[in-house]
């Protein structure tokens, strides 16, 4: 019997695949200024984020995740020559996910624009944790929860991925384990004019 899959595509079409359902996931609500940052970036923060700045991701492995068609709209993004890789689709800057900068790591948080051609809750449940609401947008922060139990997935996932070798299979990073695109790095100006507004965060 086939995997059940759920679609992954962006706005525009071009780009598109699917995820296999069976497995640890972990969908959660962050509120990071990264994650803040990377939707001002694609130049949709209001399609990316809610109300009080947060992102609806998806955690799962990467082996999990196929690109169907037009892999090479794959694009990706560093807010500093340090920090996580932002994957978004070139047509029309939809945000994919994002990963660590090695596959050694394996662990992609998908953004939930990139998988809501269909229902997300029949597919990975409700949100079940929410992070870093400190740098939410105004008064009131949303409350934190969930987060001890979601670190414990994010390691099943990993220790899953890497004992049974599946940590090589990404679509994200190329047989040699270098990314499949050249990433854009931030400079740090660039990344100052994408972080929220002083005082609103």
């Amino acid at each position: 019997m086939p995997p059940v899959v759920h679609p992954l595509r962006c706005r525009c079409g071009a780009l598109q695949g699917q995820v296999e359902l069976s497995g640890l996931s972990n969908r959660m609500r962050c509120y990071c200024q990264d994650c803040q940052a990377f939707a001002r970036f694609l130049g949709s923060p209001d399609q990316v984020l809610d109300a009080q700045g947060g992102s609806d991701v998806v955690q799962l492995a990467p082996h999990r995740i196929r690109i169907t068609q037009g892999a090479a709209q794959l694009a990706v993004m560093r807010l500093s020559d340090q920090g996580m890789l932002r994957w978004y689709a070139a047509c029309c800057r939809t945000p994919v996910g994002n990963t660590m900068s090695s596959r050694a790591m394996p662990f992609t948080g998908l953004l939930a624009q990139c998988l809501d051609s269909a229902p997300l809750e029949a597919a990975f449940g409700p949100v079940r944790a929410s992070a870093n609401t400190a740098s939410a947008i105004g008064e009131p922060k949303p409350r934190a929860f969930g987060m001890a139990g979601a670190v414990l997935r994010i390691l099943g996932m990993v220790l899953g991925s890497r004992l049974s070798g599946r940590y090589k299979d990404t679509p994200f990073f190329t047989a040699s384990g270098a990314p499949v695109a050249e990433p854009t790095v931030l400079s740090a100006e660039e990344r100052a004019r994408l972080r929220p507004t002083p005082g609103l965060g």
